[in-house]
C-alpha cells in the first residue's frame, strides 16, 4: 500500500519529516523517499530501496542534507518517489498513495500529446510520474488535481510540496485517508496520524473525499470542497492501520476491540485461552477475551517488528519463511489447552497453515481461529492490497474453484489459461460463497479450516465490522468481502461535489 507524511513549519523540518515518515513504515516495504524545500537552495530529494533494510538506517546519515522548513516523505510498496517537476505551475515535489489501473492507457495518451515519460531500470511505468504529468496539464494545481480525479481508475491520494507550502489532495472517493495535524508554528498532513502524538501535533481535521487543502505554517486553506460520496477502505481498520491511528474519527484499536468483543459474545465454543496473532490480531483478541469471558494469554509472540508482513514478498518460498520465522509460539502456554487465536484476515493461508501445524506439535489440544473480517473472496481494484498476481492466490478462491469443480460448474476460460489453472466462477456463484451462513459459505469455511488443520474457523460478519467502524455502509468499501462497491465501477470517475 504505502503512506506519506508532510510538514510545513516556521523552523527547520528535517527531524520531524524523518520521524513522521518513519511512522508510515508499517504500510510499505519497498521504497522510501523524502524531499524538502529551502528558499535559498531549492528542492532536495532522496529515494532509497528498503527491501533489505529499514527507512531509518537508509536516511539517518543523509538527514543534514534535507534543509528548509517544509518537506514531504513517503513509504511506498510500489514506485520510486517523490518525483520532482518543473512546470508552468511552478516547481513541486509529489508523493502518492495510489493504485492506477489504467496506467498504460494514460501513458499512451500522454505520449500522443508529445509529453515525455522517464525510463526506469525496472522497465515499468512510474504511477507517481503519470499523476504529476496529469497535474501539470491543468491551468492551476486544483485544475490539475481534478484532472487526476477524472482520469485515474483506481485511487490516488497525494501530497505536493510547492514553493509555498504543501497541497494535500485526498482520493476522489476517499478510499485512502489524509489526516491534518497542527501545533504552534507548524502544520502536518499524513496517512497515519499515529505520527502525531510524539511530534507534538494534535489531530485537527480529516480531509474529505476529493477535498484539496493548502497547508502553510500558520494554518490550512480549503481549495476544493469534498465530494458527497465516500468509499473508504474498510481493510484500513482491519489490517493496515497502526493501533493508535484513526480514520474518519474512528480509532483502529477501538474498532478491532469492538469486532472481537461481538464475536466473543456470540461464540459458544469452549476454549481455555484466547490469543492474538501479532500484530493486528491482538486488539481483536483482547476484545474477544472480554466478550467470551476467557483469559487472554500470549501463546504466540512476535520476535521483532523488523519482519515484513508475510503476504508482501512475491516469492512463495520467502513468504513461507517469513510466516514461519517472525512468530514464536510459547510451548508452556499451549500444552494441553484448547487454544483460540484471533487474526486480522486470511489471505493466502501461508501463515496460518504453518502456525496450525506447529501449535499442535507443541502440545495444543485444540486450535481454533477467529478472523476479524469476512472471507476475502474478491481482489481489490481500488488500493494496492498485496503482491498477488491471481485471485487464485487467495485461499478462498482456490477452495471455491475446487468445490465448484466437483459440482462441474467451473468454466475454463481458454486452453492457455487452463494450463495455468485459471478458472472463472459466475458472479452469482461467488455471491453465494460470500453470503454468510449460506450452504456454499459454510462449505467453503469448513474446507479452509480443514486445509489449515484448525478445529474450528469463524469469520466476522460484514454487519459487525460496519457497526464497529461506525460509518454508514454506503461510505465504506467492502468489495473484497462481498464483491460490491456501493457505487458501481462505472461511477468511479463521476463523483461530483
Amino acid at each position: 500500500m504505502g503512506g506519506f507524511f508532510g510538514t510545513v513549519s516556521t523552523e527547520k523540518c528535517a527531524a520531524e519529516l524523518f520521524y513522521g515518515t518513519d511512522y508510515q513504515s508499517h504500510l510499505g516495504t519497498r521504497r522510501g523517499g523524502m524531499a524538502t524545500y529551502c528558499e535559498e537552495k531549492g528542492f532536495y530529494r532522496a529515494i532509497h530501496n528498503l527491501e533489505s533494510t529499514y527507512f531509518r538506517t537508509r536516511f539517518e546519515a543523509e538527514l543534514p542534507k534535507f534543509e528548509g522548513k517544509s518537506g514531504i516523505g513517503v513509504i511506498s510498496d510500489t514506485d520510486a518517489q517523490p518525483m520532482l517537476f518543473n512546470s508552468h505551475l511552478g516547481r513541486f515535489a509529489l508523493v502518492t498513495v495510489a493504485k492506477v489501473n489504467n496506467m498504460e492507457e494514460i501513458a499512451d495518451h500522454l505520449l500522443q500529446e508529445n509529453m515525455h515519460l522517464s525510463e526506469f531500470s525496472s522497465g515499468k511505468i512510474n504511477p507517481t510520474e503519470l499523476v504529476g504529468l496529469l497535474i501539470v496539464k491543468g491551468k492551476d494545481f486544483v485544475d490539475g488535481i481534478e484532472n487526476v480525479y477524472k482520469t485515474v481508475k483506481g485511487s490516488c491520494s497525494m501530497l505536493l510540496l510547492t514553493e509555498d507550502g504543501i497541497i494535500a489532495a485526498r482520493d476522489a472517493w476517499g478510499r485512502t485517508p489524509i489526516v491534518i495535524g497542527q501545533k504552534d508554528g507548524a502544520m502536518a498532513a499524513t496517512s497515519e496520524n499515529t505520527a502525531f502524538p510524539n511530534l507534538g501535533y494534535e489531530t485537527t481535521y480529516f480531509v474529505g473525499p476529493g477535498e484539496i487543502v493548502h497547508l502553510r505554517a500558520n494554518g490550512m486553506e480549503q481549495l476544493r470542497k469534498p465530494n458527497k460520496k465516500m468509499q473508504i477502505c474498510s481493510f484500513l481498520w482491519v489490517y493496515y492501520g497502526f493501533p493508535t491511528s484513526s480514520y474518519e474519527g474512528k480509532n483502529v484499536e477501538d474498532m478491532r476491540f469492538a469486532t472481537g468483543r461481538v464475536m466473543g459474545e456470540e461464540d459458544e465454543t469452549e476454549v481455555d485461552s484466547v490469543g492474538g496473532i501479532p500484530d493486528s490480531g491482538i486488539g481483536m483478541a483482547i476484545g474477544y477475551s472480554a466478550g467470551h469471558k476467557t483469559p487472554y494469554q500470549r501463546g504466540i509472540s512476535k520476535y521483532t517488528p523488523t519482519w515484513p508482513r508475510s503476504f508482501t514478498p512475491s516469492n512463495h518460498e520467502m513468504r513461507s519463511l517469513v510466516a514461519k520465522m517472525k512468530l514464536i509460539p510459547n510451548k508452556e502456554m499451549l500444552r494441553g489447552k484448547r487454544c483460540l487465536f484471533c487474526d486480522d484476515s486470511i489471505v493466502r493461508g501461508t501463515q496460518l497453515r504453518e502456525n496450525g501445524k506447529v501449535l499442535k506439535e507443541l502440545g495444543a489440544k485444540e486450535v481454533h481461529m477467529r478472523v476479524a473480517c469476512p472471507p476475502l473472496i474478491y481482489a481489490c481494484p481500488f488500493v494496492n492490497f498485496a503482491a498477488s498476481k491471481s485471485e487464485l492466490e487467495l485461499i478462498t478462491r482456490r477452495v471455491i474453484k475446487d468445490l465448484e469443480s466437483h459440482s462441474n460448474t467451473v468454466t475454463l476460460l481458454t486452453d492457455a489459461l487452463a494450463a495455468d489453472q485459471t478458472v472463472t466462477v459466475s458472479p452469482e456463484r461467488l455471491r453465494a460463497y460470500a453470503t454468510t451462513d449460506s450452504p456454499e459459505y459454510n462449505a467453503m469455511v469448513k474446507e479452509v479450516a480443514r486445509r489449515l488443520d484448525l478445529d474450528s474457523l469463524k469469520f466476522s460478519k460484514l454487519e459487525t465490522i460496519v457497526e464497529a467502524i461506525g460509518l454508514e455502509k454506503c461510505k465504506i468499501c467492502t468489495h473484497c468481502f462481498d464483491g460490491s462497491s456501493f457505487y458501481s465501477l462505472e461511477e468511479e470517475n463521476n463523483n461530483e461535489e
